[in-house]
């Protein structure tokens, strides 16, 4: 992977991080905003049951005194019936008298009643103190750990920030113009490619592009115009995680190879086919796919007609109908491209890593008779 491409991957996730943490920066005020809200909650709902206890206490004094009113009437009354010379006066002080004592029984239900909820509000706000002390402390604890995430929040942006500067530093000015350019409008100056695809903005590339990009070489999405990098241990992962890889048939009519340089072509990959009495060869360019050169015929099987292309070359599988590689014309098509990649990928890792021959099978080597 190109320096460029590196230091762009850094500094895309340099610049993620920095807005994760201005975002999570910006939202500790409005989280600490809120706490202090539910506790003004709480205190509104102790507030509320002590004013309603108050209310109560209120209301009995108040039927307290009507009662008293109405017993000062009652003795009036009695007194004035002493006094009276008529049947219908001393009749209507006793209605006066009889009315009076209905206000009393009245007045001591609602104070009975009151007394009654007296105990219900005394428990509301036993509960409701309680729950505001737990609160409160909750809350205190909760606006420390706000106030630490703030300031770790904060020292991980200056880390950040310096590492955003330090990537920065090792892009192409000419590459990181367009990289703030696309990400000022996209939200992000870079993509990776997966199965030929812009990971961003989902849109295929055409194989041509898709070549390039895996070639290492700078190109942007023609759909969002982020700059695109590849990174191979994410396409595939089915292959990586086999245990062996499958080796083509010695004596097969059709064979590809792959040689790291070829005359004043890099690299490329061959194949060959044998025709009964004759044999042909095709050469690809490495990274593109494209044809290099027309098709050569040469009398015999391909091995004794082209000894000197196998020098230093490696072989592959792929086994494909002649019919179809004439279909394909001038250029590989992705597929297939990546086939070759991918076995040329296990084929080097095989190399570098040979796996460990069973008794069985270093028996059946060295006597194949044996099988």
């Amino acid at each position: 992977m190109v320096p460029d491409i590196q230091n762009l991957i850094e500094l895309q996730r340099a610049d993620r991080e920095i807005l994760r943490l201005k975002e999570e920066i910006a939202a500790l005020p409005k989280r600490v905003a809120a706490i202090e809200e539910r506790l003004a909650g709480t205190k509104a709902g102790l507030e509320k049951v002590k004013t309603a206890v108050k209310a109560d206490e209120a209301a009995r004094r108040k039927y307290e005194t009507a009662i008293q009113e109405s017993q000062q009437k009652i003795s009036k009354y009695r007194d004035q019936s002493l006094e009276v010379k008529t049947n219908e006066q001393y009749k209507a002080l006793m209605h006066e008298i009889q009315f009076a004592e209905q206000d009393i029984r009245a007045n001591e239900d609602k104070i009975l009643e009151l007394m009654v909820n007296a105990e219900a509000r005394e428990k509301d706000v036993k509960a409701a103190e309680a729950k505001l002390k737990a609160e409160t402390a909750e809350i205190e604890e909760e606006k420390i750990q706000a106030r630490e995430r703030t300031a770790e929040d904060e020292k991980q942006m200056v880390e950040w920030n310096g590492k955003r500067e330090s990537a920065r530093s090792g892009v192409n000015p000419d590459v990181l113009r367009q990289y703030d350019r696309v990400g000022k409008y996209r939200g992000t100056g870079i993509s990776e490619v997966r199965d030929q695809k812009c990971m961003a903005c989902q849109v295929m590339l055409r194989p041509q592009t898709y070549n390039e990009v895996r070639s290492d070489k700078l190109v942007s999405c023609e759909s969002c115009q982020r700059i695109l990098y590849y990174d191979p241990s994410h396409d595939h992962p089915a292959m990586a995680t086999r245990k062996r890889r499958a080796h083509p048939k010695i004596e097969a009519s059709q064979a590809w190879y792959y040689r790291a340089t070829h005359g004043e072509e890099g690299e490329v990959f061959l194949v060959f086919v044998n025709h009964g009495a004759e044999s042909s060869r095709r050469i690809y360019d490495g990274a593109s796919g494209r044809k290099v050169g027309e098709t050569l015929l040469r009398e015999g099987a391909y091995r004794l007609a082209f000894p000197e292309e196998l020098t230093d070359a490696i072989r592959l599988n792929g086994s494909w109908a002649e019919s179809e590689i004439d279909e394909w014309g001038a250029e590989l098509p992705t597929a297939t491209l990546d086939a070759l990649h991918r076995d040329l990928n296990l084929a080097r890792t095989e190399a570098a890593n040979p796996p460990k021959r069973s008794k069985e099978e270093a028996v059946t080597a060295e006597h194949p008779a044996a099988s």
